[in-house]
């Protein structure tokens, strides 16, 4: 990607290395992660003429699945690697 922005182009190319029958879903929110289903390719022009496509999310109820699975936030650098805190062993019904 050569400009600040990605481009249809570098979106075409990056999605000709995925499976052409997988679902596409959009992340959303570093701080909160979300997976939205996307709906619509909208093509528009901005303030200064320049041509610019948007990608929407569904407006039913079903659009948002919930949490980002954890591999994709640290994918994204949205979230550090975090491990399960070591086990300890469980107490025995005396208290010892």
């Amino acid at each position: 990607m050569t400009s600040p922005e990605m481009t249809v182009g570098d979106l075409a190319d990056l999605l000709s290395r995925c499976d052409r029958d997988a679902p596409v879903r959009q992340a959303m929110n570093p701080f909160f992660p979300a997976a939205h289903r996307l709906a619509q390719v909208v093509q528009s022009v901005d303030q200064i003429g320049r041509t610019v496509v948007y990608l929407a999310e569904g407006r039913d109820e079903n659009s948002q699945f919930g949490h980002l699975p954890p591999e994709v936030a640290v994918a994204l650098t949205w979230q550090e690697p975090v491990q399960a805190p070591p086990r300890r062993p469980r107490r025995s019904a005396g208290g010892k």
